[in-house]
């Protein structure tokens, strides 16, 4: 039986996430506010992982350290070689990429005009 989801404030759970990524050595965390920005999210957490076993264990870290907490995503995607991690916690978004895949998609620069809640290097 799945526990009953906790509510946390969005910004609140995606430092969280970041801390929870830094946990397992994710490089370039950025929190984003995307609030007014778009409708689906409040906010973007984006991580690097430098090889699939370091996304795997960052992906781990995010979900095994948050269903602790009793929050549980609504959706992950992960394509088989996709390089590229996708949770869904409904006002949170968290991707989670190898560093080619972040290079090409720029997720930072199509979200420019978010303003950055948090910056782990």
């Amino acid at each position: 039986m799945t526990p009953p989801q906790r509510n946390i404030e969005p910004h609140d759970l995606a430092r969280r996430v970041a801390l929870l990524a830094e946990d397992k050595k994710a490089s370039d965390i950025i929190v984003l506010d995307v609030a007014g920005l778009t409708t689906i999210a409040e906010a973007f957490v984006i991580c690097t992982g430098g090889s699939e076993p370091q996304l795997a264990a960052i992906t781990a870290s995010i979900l095994d350290g948050l269903a602790a907490e009793g929050v549980t995503p609504a959706h992950r995607h992960r394509a088989p070689s996709s390089h590229w991690i996708v949770l869904d916690y409904g006002s949170v978004i968290v991707h989670i990429f190898t560093p080619p895949e972040r290079e090409y998609y720029k997720l930072e620069q199509l979200w420019a005009s978010a303003k950055v809640l948090l910056r782990i290097q």
